[in-house]
């Protein structure tokens, strides 16, 4: 085991490019990451890495090396897997990624369970609200928001996700009710954004009697946290564009109102992105069929708790 341990921290460190990176990704130190490589270089009888103390870039034979490694890991996940079959037990270690709001309502609440039904296999569940690298970050299986743009992913659509357009009653007696989005516009309205690292111009994608248009909307604040943005719109501050479920309380509870519901917001597509190498290991499967069958049910039912607000 030691010797896969090593090999799992080399392609860790060859994919992140940083010794203190992979480390961190494989709880454990930098130390103990360096000591690891060197353990294998002196195996393997060649450098795998050059180092300096500004860069670290893989050799000739480290890149050779990583492409091998590779294959042996996935056969080692592809034996794991045929075990799982043959005792029924699914086993391993299973890394996850989610946005924040669906990690934390959709997701993390089913975690223990899911262990307890599968004791063997340890979850690593990671939230952000910014973008993703599956690959790079070493993912078994991340949840999304949205169009896919790797190819080299597989895509699996869990659900349509409805949202809507919403704001304070202080803002609306402030700055009244818009209707639809030529009324955000044309008043200048205050629309609070999520923004990332490579985040392009901040628009709204809302269903016009014509068909979905394009909105470009503005506003004084931006965060990289969805739930900043629901905390700015509690306190009056501006309009947020939300999934239903992520506030249809605040919405029963009347904290927030819906707004431009002549244009509502085109649903959403939520899914889960497996990288095609990680397609045949169980435990994958096993853990999105879970949740995804749970998602389906808390979206339908945060939309029968919509349907309770007056039209």
């Amino acid at each position: 085991m030691a010797y896969l341990s090593n090999v799992r921290m080399f392609v860790r460190v060859h994919e992140l490019g940083s010794m203190s990176a992979a480390a961190r990704d494989q709880r454990t130190s930098p130390a103990v990451a360096s000591a690891r490589i060197a353990e294998l270089e002196k195996h393997l009888g060649v450098r795998l890495f050059n180092r300096t103390t500004r860069s670290l870039k893989p050799t000739s034979n480290g890149q050779l090396f990583y492409d091998g490694a590779l294959k042996i890991l996935d056969a080692v996940a592809e034996a794991e897997g045929a075990l799982t079959h043959a005792t029924a037990q699914p086993r391993g270690m299973l890394f996850v990624a989610a946005p924040l709001g669906i990690g934390r309502r959709l997701i993390a609440p089913h975690v223990p369970v899911f262990k307890d039904e599968n004791p063997e296999i340890e979850l690593r569940l990671r939230l952000s609200d910014r973008s993703i690298d599956v690959t790079t970050e070493g993912l078994d299986v991340a949840f999304h928001l949205g169009p896919l743009e790797d190819s080299a992913l597989k895509m699996r659509v869990i659900a349509e996700c409805p949202r809507i357009l919403c704001a304070a009653p202080d803002y609306i007696a402030q700055r009244g009710l818009p209707e639809n989005g030529e009324d955000l516009l044309r008043d200048r309205h205050d629309c609070l954004n999520l923004r990332f690292p490579g985040a392009r111009e901040f628009q709204w994608r809302l269903q016009t009697p014509e068909g979905p248009q394009r909105f470009k909307i503005s506003g004084p604040f931006e965060s990289d946290d969805g739930d900043v943005l629901t905390t700015w719109a509690l306190a009056g501050r501006g309009i947020i564009m939300k999934p239903v479920f992520e506030v249809v309380d605040h919405l029963l509870s009347g904290t927030l109102v819906p707004v431009a519901t002549a244009t509502p917001p085109v649903p959403v597509t939520l899914a889960s992105l497996t990288p095609h190498r990680r397609l045949r290991d169980p435990k994958v499967t096993i853990f999105t069929d879970f949740i995804a069958a749970r998602i389906k049910s808390a979206l339908a039912d945060a939309e029968a708790r919509l349907a309770q607000l007056p039209r």
